[in-house]
């Protein structure tokens, strides 16, 4: 199976990221390494069948099954024990990453209501890129009707690009659709 974002990122993205950042080769051009979806459940302490419903979200979306992250330290504030399961995370590498990143870019941000592109601020200074979804309905391998609580996810695109100019042009040549800056 051609991977149609690696394709692209071979072929068209390399060629013009040369050409924009004068780099000497194309191994000096900054690549995706990694993406990671994050699901933080605070709700799971009330019912423990919504970290079911959380893993079985993000396994489904995926393909991949993710490790359910549980608390650090206790906090009274907000009835949380130490060990008790709060989130579910997992990291996609290689092929399935590149197979969630055109399901994300060229599907599910397409589906989001009054979508008017991701914020381009969303960077953290070291070409990482998180983008924040508030539903998982978005994805269209989720069932509507099996679908009982919304739950929203991280999804950070982990780029090994020196600064955020570099990691937003690679997003961008990719197909990220950014907010046009005023």
């Amino acid at each position: 199976m051609v991977l149609r974002i690696k394709e692209k990122y071979e072929q068209e993205v390399i060629p013009a990221m040369i050409k924009k950042f004068n780099y000497k080769n194309k191994m000096a051009v900054p690549k995706i390494e990694k993406i990671v979806l994050n699901m933080g459940i605070g709700r799971a302490r009330e019912d423990s069948k919504i970290i079911e419903e959380a893993t079985d979200v993000i396994s489904t979306i995926t393909g991949q099954r993710p490790i359910i992250t549980k608390s650090r330290k206790s906090i009274s504030n907000f009835s949380i024990r130490k060990g008790m399961p709060v989130g579910c995370k997992v990291t996609l590498r290689s092929s399935k990453m590149y197979e969630f990143l055109d399901r994300l870019i060229n599907v599910a941000l397409a589906r989001i209501r009054d979508f008017q592109g991701t914020s381009p601020k969303s960077f953290d200074g070291r070409g990482s890129y998180t983008l924040g979804i508030k539903e998982q309905l978005v994805f269209p391998e989720m069932d509507f009707d099996k679908v009982k609580t919304t739950l929203g996810m991280n999804i950070t695109i982990v780029t090994n690009a020196k600064t955020d100019e570099e990691a937003k042009e690679l997003l961008s040549f990719i197909g990220m659709p950014f907010q046009k800056e005023e």
